[in-house]
């Protein structure tokens, strides 16, 4: 390939190594130099362009990068039409992405102009996921290279994709008095998730006691029936003698190998009984997100062998985004966490300008004959919490005024409060103290939630066992005030605008704790009426010392 500059008349047959602008406007680079084209470029006043231009025994980019897609394209791996020098490679079918790494070094060790980048191997993939990409650098290659890259990807397939197969599963769940039914619940509803992609079903659900001798029973129970079988331990693994390895060697299986290198999911025990897998699942496999459980699951599904070799080769590059709403993260706020006595902090949001409240600052309304906002920060005082925060902002002065008698109040300013309530979360969290590894957020005009909600909703939160954000509901519905652990502070404080942490529920809905509140978790009094209608004997207007209170 020839490249140097051109006037326009010689550069017909050539193609445009730059974008040139004309009034009609950007010509892309690689657009190839027509009659219409070079008569376009003199009309603008440009006198030269740069050009390539193909030797006889050059291919064309998009022709060189579809011949090469067409020749690593294996089973269930389909190229889609080259543009610019590229041709991508997508699964035609969910399931295992397998490819010889060998051959993709060698063909991009031919010539720098040929280039294959590949999704990591021997990871799932849903149809129609790009696994692939072939790009040409410059805009044409010499056919002995082209000829060369396509031997190399021939044979064999390079790139394949091994379809999954719609696997029966039974799942044996242990059980312990500290593990509540919701937590196998939402574990069941994970692993479905998973195994959709691939069609395979849960078949069995089994809820065993902790024991070796059940979860043997249970294991003897599937026999023949299920493909694959995944225990739950209510309890992690700790020897090669625990309560899964142990069952699976009586109920006449074998313990394959016990650990991997995988961080999050060192745990996992992969088993065999006659002949078909058996699952010992880590801890973090109760979480949707990426761990150690899916590299040897996905394999599973797709009918690919794994040994124990297998899974000592998943170090390398098993060293996964950690887990926040795991039991024991490998390290940060988690390390600090107290599971008999957790010091919890109350921060009370009362910065918002109540605008749909009117003119008057609906915290400072006297509710029951106190200003609304002092409830809030009363059933926060006189519950268990360690440390009580009132975030104030809008009529900040009066605000604190109202709150000025009250032992043990913190107050911190929002100056940015007009901002959005996400704004007075952040400055509650940051003025937490370290000692804290929890956060309850109570709303200044909630006057219905009272100490006893705010100690059911302490007393919930139990990091160890995955309780870490605990929520009222009540016929159902979610409410307020929230618990959070330190966990979520910086994610909790990285939200923007007039919000609170709805999207890390979804988030990290393995990680929510629910307790029956009754309809307090519900009442805040945005207006006047519903005002009026939760203290109909208030007056109309109050003229009394806004710090009175009933004893």
């Amino acid at each position: 390939m020839r490249f140097g500059p051109a006037t326009p008349e010689a550069a017909i047959g050539a193609y445009l190594a730059h974008a040139v602008s004309t009034p009609a406007g950007t010509v892309r680079k690689g657009t190839r130099v027509d009659a219409a084209l070079a008569a376009a470029l003199i009309d603008a006043a440009i006198k030269t362009v740069t050009v390539a231009r193909l030797e006889p025994d050059d291919v064309h980019e998009d022709e060189a990068a579809a011949a090469l897609a067409h020749a690593l394209a294996g089973p269930n791996v389909r190229a889609e039409a080259p543009a610019t020098g590229r041709s991508n490679l997508f699964a035609a079918a969910a399931g295992l992405f397998v490819l010889d790494p060998d051959r993709i070094h060698a063909i991009n060790r031919i010539d720098p102009a040929v280039t294959v980048a590949t999704r990591p191997p021997l990871r799932g993939v849903e149809a129609g996921r790009m696994v692939a990409t072939v790009k040409i650098i410059p805009f044409a290659v010499g056919r002995a290279v082209l000829d060369a890259a396509i031997r190399m990807a021939g044979g064999a397939p390079a790139l394949a994709v091994e379809a999954y197969r719609p696997l029966r599963v039974a799942v044996v769940s242990t059980l312990l008095p500290s593990l509540k039914s919701k937590v196998v619940e939402k574990t069941l509803s994970v692993l479905a998730d998973r195994l959709r992609p691939a069609g395979a079903t849960i078949t069995a659900d089994l809820r065993v006691p902790h024991d070796d001798r059940a979860v043997a029973e249970a294991l003897a129970s599937v026999r023949g029936k299920a493909d694959l079988t995944v225990v739950f331990g209510a309890s992690a693994v700790v020897d090669a003698d625990d309560v899964i390895p142990a069952a699976i060697r009586a109920a006449g299986g074998t313990v394959v190998h016990l650990g991997m290198p995988v961080d999050p999911g060192n745990l996992l025990i992969l088993g065999a009984l006659d002949g078909r897998p058996v699952l010992g699942a880590p801890g973090c496999a109760r979480s949707p997100r990426e761990n150690g459980f899916d590299f040897v699951l996905e394999r599973l599904l797709a009918d690919h062998p794994v040994g124990a070799d297998d899974i000592v080769r998943m170090g390398v590059g098993g060293l996964l985004m950690d887990i926040v709403s795991r039991p024991a993260p490998r390290t940060g706020d988690a390390l600090k966490e107290d599971p008999d006595r957790p010091a919890v902090a109350a921060i009370v949001l009362a910065a918002g300008r109540s605008t749909r409240f009117g003119p008057a600052n609906k915290l400072l309304a006297p509710v029951r004959g106190a200003p609304m906002v002092r409830h809030a920060a009363k059933a926060a005082l006189a519950s268990s919490a360690a440390e009580v925060i009132v975030v104030t902002g809008h009529e900040a002065e009066a605000v604190e005024a109202a709150l000025a008698d009250l032992p043990r109040v913190r107050l911190v300013r929002n100056p940015a409060y007009r901002e959005g309530q996400s704004t007075s979360l952040r400055a509650g969290l940051q003025a937490v103290s370290p000692a804290c590894e929890a956060a309850i957020v109570l709303l200044g005009d909630m006057p219905a939630v009272d100490a006893a909600l705010v100690d059911r909703l302490i007393a919930a939160y139990r990091p160890l066992s995955g309780s870490l954000i605990v929520m009222p509901v009540h016929e159902g519905r979610r409410g307020n005030p929230v618990l959070w652990s330190r966990r979520f502070f910086q994610e909790l404080a990285a939200i923007e605008g007039d919000q609170g942490g709805r999207t890390l529920l979804t988030r990290y809905a393995e990680a929510v704790a629910e307790v029956e509140a009754g309809p307090a978790a519900h009442l805040d009094l945005d207006d006047p009426k519903a005002l009026s209608d939760h203290d109909p004997q208030r007056p109309a207007r109050s003229d009394q010392d806004p710090k009175s209170d009933e004893a």
